[in-house]
């Protein structure tokens, strides 16, 4: 893919707009000035994921009524990762290579606004210490478990892993 005009010139257009202001700004200010950024730039494929990105957070305000905040935000890129990988397997084992690319390329651009994720290891201690304070047994108390930790790492750490920390934790 050739390089937008600004770029050739020597002028460095900015994919993601981390400028002194920005960092103070909401997360869904952010995604609207990344959205101007690339209409600048010329790059449709980033456009056009941050538009559905942008359609889905409306959506999400329009039936709830209300106005996200930036938890609710990373939950709705969290469902919207899900669901890209979610196709980019099924394209895969339809042997679409071509749809799983522009599908793999909108994670990434949907990644960038997520906040830094925990490693496993920082999962298994926060999960250990909530097993702990809730004295859980076993795995019949792996809903009680779960929804503490949900309320604690939700936007912090896939849920996915969360699970298998928690499932690992109540078998011992």
């Amino acid at each position: 893919m050739p390089l937008p005009k600004s770029c050739r010139q020597g002028h460095a257009t900015p994919l993601l707009n981390l400028s002194p202001e920005s960092l103070k700004m909401s997360l869904k200010d952010q995604i609207t000035e990344d959205m101007k950024t690339a209409m600048r730039a010329k790059d449709s494929a980033r456009l056009g994921t941050i538009r559905l990105l942008l359609a889905a957070v409306k959506q999400k305000e329009v039936d709830e009524r209300i106005v996200l905040d930036d938890a609710a935000l990373v939950a709705v890129i969290d469902k919207l990762i899900k669901q890209r990988k979610d196709s980019v397997a099924a394209y895969l084992q339809a042997q679409r290579q071509d749809l799983a690319d522009k599908e793999s390329a909108e994670i990434a651009v949907l990644e960038a606004y997520l906040p830094q994720r925990l490693g496993a290891e920082d999962i298994a201690a926060a999960v250990a210490a909530i097993v702990a304070s809730l004295d859980a047994k076993g795995p019949g108390d792996m809903g009680k478990v779960m929804a503490a930790v949900k309320t604690q790492l939700a936007g912090k750490a896939e849920m996915a892993l969360v699970s298998q920390a928690v499932k690992a934790a109540l078998a011992n």
